[in-house]
């Protein structure tokens, strides 16, 4: 299955989905130093997001945000792509300095935890390879 989407920052990356239908605060909620989602009550609570595609509708909280997900990249432990229903400006621009390709207006209830995925972002697609 291929779903079209926008592109926030290039690049390409294959690998297991992390999907939640919750917004994601990075300062606070996830460990720069583990990747591990510590946001309390989140769907996420205790899963690492490192080398995962990381699937959730848009972004929350501080700015420091950004900085989390460019320390997640300093760490090793960061996410291999991001894919949002809408990217808010807090998820780009880490992204964008951590390097970390990143879509959005994707169909976000079309993707399963456990999927394989293949992200295009420098053509704008991405596809479901094994569900």
């Amino acid at each position: 299955m291929e779903i079209k989407g926008r592109i926030i920052f290039p690049g390409f990356a294959k690998g297991e989905a992390l999907v939640t239908n919750q917004p994601i605060s990075f300062f606070g909620g996830v460990d720069p130093n583990t990747g591990i989602v510590i946001e309390k009550g989140h769907e996420l609570e205790n899963k690492c997001i490192a080398g995962k595609i990381l699937v959730f509708p848009t972004g929350k909280g501080s700015t420091v945000g950004s900085y989390t997900l460019y320390r997640l990249a300093k760490n090793n432990v960061a996410p291999a792509a991001i894919l949002n229903k809408e990217c808010d400006v807090i998820v780009a621009v880490g992204a964008i300095i951590a390097r970390i390709p990143l879509m959005d207006k994707i169909e976000i209830e079309k993707i399963k935890t456990g999927d394989i995925i293949e992200v295009n972002a420098n053509d704008g697609f991405i596809k479901v390879v094994k569900q």
